[in-house]
């Protein structure tokens, strides 16, 4: 369930929604982390729902000691009106269990919201491509219906590549193929889901392995700027993204010196 902040009146009606899954090497968190950052997104709400861990903690995003002590959830929105944009950051894991109830919660909500369209930014284990996956870019896109009517062109236009499918008895048959995102997390059922719901939903996602993912968090969301433009981009430069302060302590606040 959205609980929206206190004396907030909000309208999503013809937002564009990009919403992370928690998928290998939490990609897509990071690059929505980059673009509530660099736009400098106000928290608008949070969602209260059991599918996810619970988790609270200091403010990511804070900028000086006057903010730092605000209070962050497991699953917040943010949103700025003036580029009819919302995004939902999701910190921690989706309950394995509870699967197929947090992507109904969040289809029912996005058609409740009246969103334009919804973008995941996704991740997959790179060790698992196949022989054309290999041997060309690791960014990948998937498109329900209603989204391939809208923009389906203008992604062609900028020679994005759509995710293959991959044959389901490898080595035995190609005859029959399926879609396999493995270490997507909710990415294929959440796909499927905005598919039979007819709703426009664009999947950005990127091959990686599990490690220092910074990279590849910059590379997935300069290549969704290409399309969307949040950011200015100077000619012949990528675009300039802001990492948030909580980035320092990715890996740990480093080794005590008195170990040595």
């Amino acid at each position: 369930m959205f609980v929206p902040n206190e004396n907030s009146s909000l309208s999503f009606k013809d937002f564009t929604f990009i919403m992370p899954a928690v998928s290998v090497g939490n990609v897509g968190q990071l690059a929505t982390d980059l673009i509530i950052s660099t736009l400098n997104m106000p928290q608008v709400g949070y969602f209260h729902t059991d599918c996810l861990i619970p988790m609270a903690g200091n403010n990511p995003f804070a900028t000086s000691g006057d903010d730092s002590a605000e209070l962050c959830t497991a699953a917040e929105v943010y949103s700025l009106p003036d580029l009819k944009l919302a995004v939902l950051q999701i910190r921690t894991p989706i309950i394995q269990a509870k699967y197929r109830q947090f992507r109904k919660l969040i289809t029912s909500w996005i058609k409740t919201s009246g969103f334009a369209r919804t973008i995941l930014l996704s991740s997959s284990h790179a060790y698992q491509r196949d022989d054309q996956q290999i041997h060309s870019t690791p960014l990948r896109y998937l498109l329900s219906p209603a989204m391939q009517r809208v923009v389906g062109d203008k992604l062609q236009e900028l020679e994005w590549k759509e995710m293959e499918r991959v044959a389901v008895f490898p080595g035995i048959s190609d005859i029959e193929k399926r879609l396999y995102i493995p270490g997507g997390g909710i990415t294929k059922g959440f796909y499927t889901d905005c598919c039979s719901e007819d709703l426009p939903l664009a999947v950005v996602l990127i091959f990686c392995s599990e490690g220092d993912n910074i990279p590849d968090a910059f590379s997935l969301v300069n290549h969704l700027n290409n399309w969307l433009h949040l950011v200015d981009k100077p000619s012949n430069a990528s675009a300039q993204w802001r990492a948030p302060c909580s980035w320092r302590l990715l890996f740990g606040s480093g080794i005590p010196p008195a170990l040595f």
